[in-house]
């Protein structure tokens, strides 16, 4: 398996694997038992970066986790999160946000039981949280790196500046953030940039839209009940319609390559820097080795730039987010 540096100091496989889907946000209630099979199969094929978070659930993804790649301690990095005010109980996805310090440290001390490790392998902030310094978050941080408990630092959706802040107190490993052939954010905000003159590497999470640039979205999907893309506006009917030109581009790449839609999406991000690691998130034994054979798909340049300038010519109709869920990012 072909792996990638992120950070100074962690290698991982060039395509990890986005856990939250195994257990909350598309509805479908997936079987557990399932799930870990489909975990460790993924160690098997060569997955070794798996990423999930304590709002996954809430809880229960870090534990299906835990369970599933307890067997591999030492093969593999798990990367979680904080930031969230989660009800205890776990009746309530969240209510705010709070990376206080005292939080911080009693998110790790949870997420270390229910992931059953002795230290967190990346261990990334959620989201910004405008009422507590960054300054004091990575301080926070450090020192539970100090104390054995956390091995790196990254963050999720932050803005450039929120990024160096934070790097000139506890180096960061990593930033999560989506980025993908039709959000490309990234490039726009001085996100990416930032992360090249710096040396942090960038996990890009959605690389395939939330299964839209695979091809198997269409105007007559029915989303389940309870799936949280029937709130977004990329996925309304209309925006469902008139956003499969960007399909039908990548179907007509892959076609030229033996590929499928999904597997060039990855390949364009993996070209874009080395230090790129996407997390394709699945519940399907199948799409994980699917979406590893992206790795091996090496587009000629002439194709990636043609493929590049097509698609930045493409209108993307519908915003990722409502807009109480942007404003929690790029700050």
């Amino acid at each position: 398996m072909q792996t990638r540096a992120l950070g100074q100091d962690l290698q991982v496989s060039a395509v990890g694997l986005g856990c939250m889907g195994m257990s909350f946000s598309y509805g479908e209630k997936q079987d557990r038992g399932a799930m870990v099979q489909v975990l460790r199969s993924a160690v098997e094929a060569g997955v070794s970066f798996f990423d999930t978070a304590e709002v996954y659930g809430p809880f229960v993804n870090e534990e299906l986790v835990g369970e599933a790649l307890e067997p591999f301690r030492g093969r593999v990095t798990i990367a979680t999160k904080f930031g969230f005010k989660l009800d205890p109980t776990g009746q309530k996805t969240w209510t705010g946000l709070d990376s206080s310090p005292a939080r911080i440290r009693q998110v790790v001390e949870a997420s270390l039981k229910r992931l059953r490790v002795e230290r967190i392998g990346l261990l990334y902030q959620h989201r910004v949280d405008p009422a507590v310094p960054i300054e004091e978050v990575a301080g926070a941080v450090k020192e539970l790196i100090a104390a054995g408990k956390v091995e790196r630092f990254g963050l999720s959706e932050p803005g450039a500046s929120t990024i160096r802040r934070a790097h000139a107190v506890q180096p960061l490993t990593a930033v999560q953030s989506e980025y993908s052939l039709w959000w490309r954010k990234p490039e726009q905000d001085g996100v990416l940039a930032t992360l090249e003159e710096l040396g942090v590497g960038l996990v890009p999470y959605s690389p395939l839209g939330r299964g839209f640039l695979t091809g198997t979205i269409d105007a007559k999907t029915k989303l389940s009940a309870g799936d949280f893309r029937a709130n977004l506006p990329r996925f309304a009917p209309a925006a469902i319609s008139a956003n499969q030109v960007v399909v039908d581009l990548l179907r007509s790449v892959g076609d030229h390559f033996g590929a499928t839609p999904a597997q060039v999406a990855l390949a364009w991000l993996l070209s874009r820097r080395p230090w790129i690691v996407p997390i394709p998130g699945t519940t399907k034994l199948s799409r994980v080795k699917e979406n590893l054979g992206a790795i091996a798909l090496r587009l000629p340049a002439a194709d990636l730039e043609a493929l590049d300038a097509a698609a930045r010519a493409l209108p993307i109709e519908g915003g990722r987010y409502p807009e109480h869920l942007e404003a929690l990012t790029g700050i």
